[in-house]
């Protein structure tokens, strides 16, 4: 089995190069009001379209292995908030209170879908219910998200509990709105899934535009340090380390086979993107928003470095237990 390279994702990339061009020409006067609603209408196309993509029916039939799929979405929605959370009781000297507000976040988020589902397939471990699970936990995130970070972060002022009307509004209501509307254009929206993409992708760069623009023209940027940055990234690889650890001794206790056990550390120990960037241009307003989404930007390109390293060596380990002799090692008998 080749190796996997780790590349950076190249979204990543045109993210990074969405907040260049948001430092260079931020949007200011009119052209801010104008981004801002326009952000407005892609979060709401953006979430109806999750909502016209996932079978929800589907997705809640497969759990059947309900151990595995309980224990991702424990992982995700119970151990993470709790391991996250304690970035709050660091000195603001050290992690300003929007980065301690981020990690929270991401912490509060889905899995993601995609790379949950690659590298338990790359792994060797057990790829149908890898898929059921990832989309379980995105179904769910839509409700469970802003709960959580409600609860987390509103007696640390970092989100604001009134906020759930327009949260309903703005990421609930497109949702379901979707869900309805999937009997009649479900097949659409799956035939032309790749270029539907674009506009997801489109949407969230768009997210990332306005609030790093608000940011710069507030003068936001100025109270990051080198300092700052520097115990950000520690506490971003922690917590991915922390979680893996978890994930991995848990399942071993609670007795998976192999396969389950690695589709739980992959699909437990993901957050979701395409998901967290919208959301928060919804929870977070204000120039302090740019910061909050750093969290999320630089967790999100160390799970994917970390995990296909991972991956990579789990499957080269499972091909030699499975296929001794192609390794030049001796086979048992």
């Amino acid at each position: 089995m080749g190796r996997v390279r780790v590349r950076p994702d190249p979204f990543l990339v045109l993210l990074v190069l969405t907040v260049g061009v948001a430092a260079l020409v931020p949007a200011r006067g009119t052209a801010a009001d104008v981004a801002d609603g326009a952000v407005t209408a892609a979060i709401a196309l953006l979430f109806f379209l999750y909502g016209a993509r996932l079978s929800a029916a589907e997705a809640f039939s497969g759990l059947r292995n309900w151990r595995l799929h309980s224990t991702v979405l424990a992982a995700s929605f119970v151990v993470f908030p709790l391991v996250g959370a304690t970035a709050l009781l660091l000195p603001e000297w050290l992690l300003p209170a929007p980065l301690a507000t981020g990690v929270v976040f991401l912490c509060c988020l889905p899995s993601t879908v995609q790379s949950s589902i690659a590298f338990t397939g790359i792994a060797r471990g057990n790829v149908p219910a890898a898929i059921v699970a990832a989309s379980v936990s995105n179904v769910l995130g839509v409700f469970l998200t802003p709960v959580l970070a409600a609860l987390l972060l509103a007696t640390s002022g970092g989100f604001d509990a009134a906020t759930f009307g327009d949260i309903a509004l703005r990421l609930l209501v497109p949702f379901l709105a979707g869900q309805a509307a999937r009997p009649l254009i479900g097949r659409w929206v799956t035939a032309h899934r790749s270029r539907l993409v674009l506009v997801d992708r489109g949407s969230i760069l768009l997210v990332v535009y306005t609030a790093f623009s608000e940011g710069v023209v507030a003068g936001t940027w100025r109270t990051l340090t080198p300092l700052s940055l520097g115990v950000l990234l520690g506490v971003c690889v922690l917590l991915l380390a922390v979680v893996l650890g978890l994930t991995a001794l848990g399942t071993r206790a609670l007795g998976f086979r192999s396969a389950d056990r690695i589709a739980i550390v992959f699909c437990g120990s993901k957050k979701s993107l395409a998901s967290g960037l919208p959301m928060a241009g919804v929870l977070f307003g204000g120039p302090a928003a740019a910061l909050v989404v750093l969290p999320l930007m630089l967790f999100h390109q160390i799970q994917l470095m970390a995990c296909a390293a991972i991956a990579n060596r789990l499957g080269r380990r499972r091909e030699h237990l499975d296929n001794p002799a192609a390794s030049g090692a001796p086979s048992r008998t």
